[in-house]
């Protein structure tokens, strides 16, 4: 089931605490990586190769990466799937963050096949994982938490799987 924007941002606010800006309280390191470590192999298997990975990423919020790779996609454009240290949030995008506009702009531009994210969004919900559009990330910031002044705008995408 899809959630709308509304229930996204009620679900990261409510993830979000002040006290706990790289990970959640109570935050399971072990159990993060065991779950992180089935997807990736999920997705080389559903897409029939084997997917790079980066984990346990150090001064950020995002746990890591998988990237399923350009020649076992339709389009021929990897897809890159973050996964967030909260609330198993997670983004999923052609060719890297910020590269489009979020999915559907990825679509329109032929860089990303519809069967192909359906693909990945499916294994996210298998595993229960949350995916949130990168256009809803990129939106203004306006939790409780103070995040590093490095930057004059702050958005969800620096709240969850930002570097601090």
């Amino acid at each position: 089931m899809a959630r709308t924007d509304a229930e996204l941002l009620a679900l990261m606010r409510g993830l979000d605490d002040p006290e706990w800006l790289e990970w959640p309280r109570g935050y399971d390191r072990v159990a993060t990586g065991a779950l992180f470590g089935r997807l990736a192999v999920r997705l080389g298997g559903d897409f029939g190769v084997r997917c790079e990975t980066e984990q346990d990423t150090q001064d950020s919020s995002e746990y890591g990466r998988v990237t399923v790779p350009g020649e076992a996609t339709v389009c021929g454009t990897r897809i890159v799937v973050c996964i967030s240290k909260f609330g198993s949030l997670a983004l999923v995008c052609a060719d890297n963050p910020g590269a489009f506009l979020g999915t559907a702009e990825a679509q329109a531009e032929g860089e990303l096949d519809a069967a192909d994210l359906a693909r990945v969004d499916r294994a996210l919900a298998d595993f229960g994982y949350v995916v949130v559009p990168e256009e809803l990330l990129e939106s203004d910031y306006d939790g409780p938490s103070r995040l590093p002044d490095h930057r004059t705008r702050h958005s969800w995408w620096d709240r969850f799987f930002g570097f601090f």
